[in-house]
């Protein structure tokens, strides 16, 4: 049936309108239902919340009055719905491969597959942490310069590296693609070495180098304000948007005192943002890094259009994972969706074994077409700003902007961003936000699909070459699953010295609907640190656990079930286990302090349950159990 124009189609004309009251009432019905705590009927949705890192709130429903609408348009100040007016839509993101690999020949093997299936642009770290700076020419011999950019990280080798690019750009008869990238980040440098008197020289070489780009070099960049060092020592997002305003802030003040316009300046950055599995709030951070950084250039006096910022994505180390590695596909492919509608214009997908050592040709493979399907077959850039008019996007983008903003304010009032790396600000503000996450992840808050939940303890690892030693003695690295990795590598030590690993005896009673729910949550959390669970036979009680302790080859026992079922066996039990030499009795759930007090004089020691701090608990299993440290 066709419908007239003039009379339209409203599917919800029969039906009467809901009120935010409305849907107040039903949230608060069903929480009480559940038995959860309703703080305030006027706002019972208050119990559904989730805080973020700097504190910012997600509500569980947004409207209207919470998100404004998108703020201007594509390639438009502020630039928050995209840098261009076409966005990605006529050719899709730069699709950039990173290569670390220290030899040329195999680096060359590298790019040219990379090059012959799909992959846009290169991404080549050079010196003494990759690839050395005179090998860049055979690296990239049969590289067509004019058609594939590339993207330089130096490190303190910005001149040798600068050299050897110029050379070969200038060999070639016709002009070289727009796009690539010296990777000047002086401040960087100074982040992740700690060598701040070496990144001061090399803030003068790299205005040097930027004077002579724009003058001879078109579509040539210099720097690269690179977040990544921030990000990897435990950076929230808002605090790596600010780090990205007080460090492009300073390369302009370098840049115009050299003599350069603030407009001709602006140009000569590109941003690299991280991108992870927390889809929506890399969306938001890359919208809001726009915004926020055509304020900035607004402030300078430059024409609106020079706030149109440059943005590299990189989808996340630190949620890289090297136990279960392959869920890195899941986790790469969701954080390249993420940048791809964050409007990223360049998007690198590391490889899924990135973290055990250098990828091979199977990892590379996956890393660039996980960018081709986004792209090719689910046409993900042919849309501009899909985001764009989402009530809660548009809010957490404003959020994300005001305490970036905030965070950027403070770095200005230390004096700076070489004078608050220097100092020690940026330092201590990254340990209290992984500080903060690390207790998250401890507590399972922030579920490691693999590593603290559904790990696998008889999965073979994966082995890899050995990548170049990274560069270090300024902020720390770290990663996701650092607490429990370092469980796992004591479990592993153990099981090579003794043929074993740590065993939990899963002491369950009375029938399966009892106790199985408390059994999968035990299990699933030995697991986590490296304990094998035995839970043979089925059920046990008092009378029979003893035996079936001492086959289990186990030394500490837990028991699982219902609380009811606890109330009339869990004491005998725990005495049975005691008798049968258990060094460490535990109980799996929260009793009240009464049942608690019972447990502890039955000669129960510990109880675990969910929201408890998991890796202290598995660090204290451990120690029980004999397993070195």
């Amino acid at each position: 049936m066709t419908v007239p124009p003039e009379e339209g189609l409203s599917l919800a004309q029969d039906f009467p309108d809901a009120t935010y009251d409305q849907w107040q009432q039903l949230v608060a019905g069903v929480l009480r239902k559940t038995g959860a705590t309703v703080p305030d009927d006027s706002g019972p949705e208050s119990a559904l919340t989730t805080t973020l890192a700097d504190g910012i709130r997600v509500q569980p429903l947004y409207t209207r009055e919470d998100g404004h609408g998108p703020e201007g348009l594509p390639g438009f100040p502020p630039f928050t719905r995209g840098s261009r007016p076409e966005g990605n839509a006529a050719r899709g993101w730069d699709v950039r491969q990173r290569h670390t690999r220290p030899d040329a020949a195999g680096t060359r093997e590298a790019v040219l597959a990379d090059l012959e299936n799909g992959v846009t642009s290169l991404w080549l770290t050079v010196g003494a942490h990759g690839l050395p700076a005179d090998e860049l020419e055979a690296a990239l011999e049969g590289v067509y310069l004019d058609l594939a950019p590339v993207v330089l990280e130096p490190g303190a080798e910005l001149g040798a590296a600068t050299a050897q690019l110029l050379r070969l750009r200038g060999r070639l008869e016709s002009a070289p693609a727009d796009g690539s990238v010296l990777g000047a980040d002086p401040l960087g440098l100074a982040a992740r070495t700690g060598a701040h008197d070496t990144a001061a020289g090399l803030r003068q070489e790299a205005a040097s180098l930027a004077v002579r780009c724009d003058a001879g070099h078109a579509g040539l960049r210099t720097y690269v304000v690179d977040t990544l060092p921030y990000h990897e020592a435990g950076g929230s997002p808002a605090r790596e948007l600010g780090y990205a305003l007080a460090t492009g802030v300073a390369y302009l003040r370098d840049m115009t005192a050299a003599g350069l316009p603030v407009a001709a300046a602006c140009g000569q950055l590109e941003f690299r943002y991280a991108a992870t599995a927390d889809q929506f709030t890399t969306i938001a951070a890359l919208r809001a890094a726009r915004r926020l950084w055509a304020r900035v250039v607004e402030a300078c006096g430059a024409p609106a259009r020079a706030g149109a910022q440059r943005q590299h994505a990189v989808t996340s180390p630190v949620m890289m994972t090297r136990r279960d590695p392959w869920v890195n596909m899941l986790r790469t492919t969701v954080a390249t969706l993420a940048a791809g509608v964050g409007g990223a214009d360049a998007v690198t997908v590391l490889p899924f074994d990135d973290a055990l050592g250098l990828p091979d040709a199977f990892a590379r493979r996956i890393a660039r077409n996980t960018s081709s399907i986004l792209l090719e077959e689910s046409h993900l850039a042919g849309v501009i700003d899909p985001a764009g008019g989402s009530w809660y996007v548009e809010a957490l983008t404003d959020e994300l902007a005001r305490t970036a903003w905030e965070h950027f304010q403070r770095i200005e009032a230390a004096g700076g961003m070489a004078a608050a790396l220097r100092d020690g600000l940026v330092a201590e503000q990254l340990r209290e936000s992984w500080a903060e996450r690390s207790s998250a992840l401890a507590h399972r808050r922030e579920p490691v699909t693999g590593v603290s939940e559904f790990p696998l303890l008889d999965e073979r690892p994966v082995e890899r070459e050995p990548a170049p030693e990274q560069p270090g003695g300024g902020l720390p690295r770290v990663r996701r699953d650092d607490a429990y990795e370092a469980l796992r590598a004591r479990s592993d030590r153990h099981l090579a010295a003794t043929g074993a690993r740590p065993k939990l005896f899963l002491a369950a009673l009375g029938p399966a609907a009892a106790h199985t729910a408390r059994v999968s949550f035990v299990a699933n959390l030995a697991q986590a640190g490296g304990i094998q669970p035995v839970h043979d036979p089925v059920t046990v009680d008092a009378g029979t656990v003893a035996r079936a302790f001492g086959d289990s080859g186990a030394t500490v026992a837990c028991l699982c079930s219902s609380d009811a079922v606890y109330a009339e066996e869990a004491a005998a039990t725990a005495a049975a286990l005691k008798e049968a030499g258990a060094r460490r009795v535990l109980l799996a759930g929260r009793p009240d302090a009464e049942a608690r007090t019972a447990y502890l004089a039955a000669g129960i020691d510990e109880f675990v349950h969910a929201g408890g701090d998991a890796v202290a608990a598995l660090t204290s299993l451990l120690d029980r159990m004999g397993v070195d440290a």
